[in-house]
């Protein structure tokens, strides 16, 4: 303990000058977060002055197979992949074949949002700015878990059964979905898919030789990573993301290396190569993609006391000490990501992780930035991992009650009659869900379009249930509350850590 102790303080103190961290502080920066936050492994890349400055990985890529992470090992980069689409569009915009404020309609005759008049003003630039009306990541379990059976054209379609939680271009919530219809605009105009579109007009021209649009389409799986979430207490490699529905919003697959070219692009507003002589896109669409389109909620809190928090086209953009700062985070099950960017410091943070936690990724990056823009850095590994480890407390405390009624029930053998809550039930943009019950006489829950989505429901209070999933990597149990007659059905998650596109909560059954 006091060993512990000691390395601390010897780290905080190390770490405290106002200079740019160097590469042996940067590993040990890495190697501890590794270890507080029991993440297999990250790879970490800094751009400065247009050169990579440091690119390296640390830790391994799977705990079932530790083969160490590298510059160039694969992770998947999720809502990082938003960038690339709006970068798709610019050049789109470059070429006179759309204008950002064209609507949607023009391009897909058949899009339509609940409302009419949504519907018919709604932008190619309100599909990228996160002020639809919609809630936070509506409609998200139609690409949400895995190997569901939604296409592109399904959620176009379910769009118009999403009901808006705040009126047209009033409020931010992020979602996923419009990006995907933003993904088929690029794939209607250009007359390439995107995934086509990104590795062509893109990921080529930048030499970003070992990513991929998705995962299916890498050419060389012989480096990469496995994501990994804390199941039951134990750390677990999961199976990883696969559908390329979800490419235009969380696709991409790359590297350290390989984003480096991409950030340094973006540095060089849209030029790249020999002396910068290519342009990718216009200096114009570089600053429209880097202009605040969407106010967020902000706090002028310690230590960056920003002033302003806003969205732009693809990116999160704020202000840290006087630094405009351009970034975006990424998360899918057991990967997350972060990039951030100081333009007026031509600087550049890639952070990589295969372990969903993302005070990991903040704690490097931030301590990065804070040498580089001459504050004195926090103990941002220590102080994160109090924050979070507060909140996972405070969570489990929720859930554990909860179950702990379901087995005050289950000692009592209260007798439930499971037979009236068995049945067919349906929502306008999930579809069908089976209650049935099992040959131990067991309620069970099963989505017919995503069947990932299945477990047993326990009796909890009045007529509610709590559904365990089978997979229990998901960490998004749900209670499942029947109306009074039993003919409907409303859900919400458990824990408020559940991650926000198990969106249970904008789900409405009726009884078939």
């Amino acid at each position: 303990m006091k060993k512990s102790f000691f390395l601390c303080l010897t780290f905080a103190a190390h770490f405290s000058a106002m200079a740019q961290l160097s590469a042996q502080q940067i590993d040990q920066l890495v190697q501890r977060t590794l270890t507080t936050y029991d993440v297999p492994g990250i790879a970490v890349a800094v751009v400065k002055d247009g050169k990579v400055v440091h690119a390296k990985g640390y830790g391994i890529r799977s705990i079932n197979n530790p083969t160490p992470v590298d510059e160039n090992t694969l992770f998947g980069i999720a809502s990082n992949s938003k960038a690339f689409t709006t970068a798709a569009l610019a050049m789109l915009v470059d070429e006179g074949k759309l204008k950002w404020d064209d609507k949607v309609t023009q391009h897909i005759p058949e899009f339509k949002m609940y409302d009419d008049y949504v519907t018919k003003e709604f932008t190619i630039r309100d599909l990228l700015t996160h002020r639809s009306g919609l809630g936070l990541g509506a409609g998200d379990l139609m690409i949400w878990p895995d190997k569901n059976n939604f296409t592109t054209q399904d959620i176009i379609h379910n769009l118009r059964y999403l009901k808006p939680v705040s009126s047209f271009r009033s409020k931010y919530d992020y979602d996923n979905l419009l990006y995907i219809v933003a993904g088929e605009i690029i794939h209607r105009t250009s007359g390439l898919s995107w995934d086509d579109f990104i590795e062509q007009r893109i990921m080529k021209p930048l030499e970003m030789n070992h990513s991929a649009a998705s995962y299916v389409r890498l050419k060389d799986t012989s480096n990469i990573i496995m994501p990994h979430v804390p199941t039951d207490g134990k750390l677990k490699a999961i199976a990883r993301y696969k559908s390329q529905v979800f490419d235009p919003a969380a696709g991409i697959y790359s590297s350290v290396a390989d984003l480096s070219q991409w950030v340094i692009m973006q540095l060089n507003k849209g030029k790249y190569g020999s002396e910068n002589k290519n342009q990718l896109f216009s200096e114009k669409q570089h600053a429209e993609m880097w202009t605040p389109q969407t106010l967020q909620p902000n706090k002028a809190v310690a230590p960056y006391f920003s002033h302003f928090k806003a969205y732009g086209l693809g990116w999160q953009i704020t202000e840290v000490k006087g630094n405009l700062q351009i970034g975006h985070t990424g998360g899918l099950d057991g990967i997350v990501t972060q990039v951030t960017m100081l333009p007026e410091l031509n600087l550049g943070i890639i952070v990589l992780t295969n372990q969903q936690n993302g005070a990991a990724f903040n704690a490097i990056t931030n301590t990065i930035k804070d040498s580089y823009i001459g504050l004195k850095s926090e103990d941002y590994v220590a102080q994160y991992s109090a924050q979070r480890k507060e909140k996972e407390d405070n969570a489990d405390k929720i859930t554990e009650e909860v179950w702990q009624t379901v087995e005050q029930n289950l000692k009592k053998r209260i007798r439930i009659p499971v037979e009236l809550y068995a049945g067919t039930f349906t929502d306008n943009w999930l579809g069908d869900i089976e209650l049935s019950i099992d040959k131990k006489g067991k309620l069970r829950f099963a989505s017919k379009r995503s069947p990932q989505l299945q477990g047993e429901m326990f009796y909890y209070k009045d007529q509610t249930f709590a559904l365990k999933w089978d997979n229990r990597s998901f960490l998004a149990d749900a209670f499942v509350i029947f109306s009074p007659d039993l003919k409907g059905i409303k859900m919400k998650a458990i824990s408020p850590l559940t991650d926000f596109s198990y969106d249970f909560h904008d789900l409405d059954f009726v009884k078939k």
